[in-house]
């Protein structure tokens, strides 16, 4: 089931999502300090590309808070306001739920990537 759930989120937006993800990451690889965050942008690409299956543990110590706040600061509320209204435009329709569901999961992650682990 979700091998199908995951065909179905590419075709209706993941993999656009995954490409500005991906975009996001190149662009903040280009300097050297923006490196950390290029590379978490780089996994939120590979979450985006098949979401179901797969389940996020938030963690980490200090330096993940201190982390977090920069990212927030620098892009983490726009991805999560754009991913949780993606949610809410999916849950308009019951088939959608499930979508909706996953949209909202990568919200959260948008919010505190650092210290988080993708299983």
């Amino acid at each position: 089931m979700k091998t199908l759930g995951n065909i179905i989120w590419i075709i209706t937006g993941g993999l656009i999502v995954s490409i500005l993800w991906v975009l996001c990451g190149v662009l903040f690889c280009i300097t050297v300090i923006g490196i950390p965050l290029g590379l978490q942008c780089f996994k939120f690409a590979e979450l985006t590309l098949s979401p179901f299956g797969k389940e996020v543990e938030f963690g980490g110590g200090a330096p993940s808070i201190i982390a977090n706040i920069f990212w927030l600061i620098l892009c983490g509320i726009p991805m999560a306001v754009v991913n949780a209204s993606l949610g809410l435009l999916f849950y308009i329709t019951i088939l959608g739920i499930p979508f909706g569901i996953q949209y909202f999961k990568l919200a959260k992650l948008s919010l505190m990537p650092f210290g988080a682990r993708i299983v």
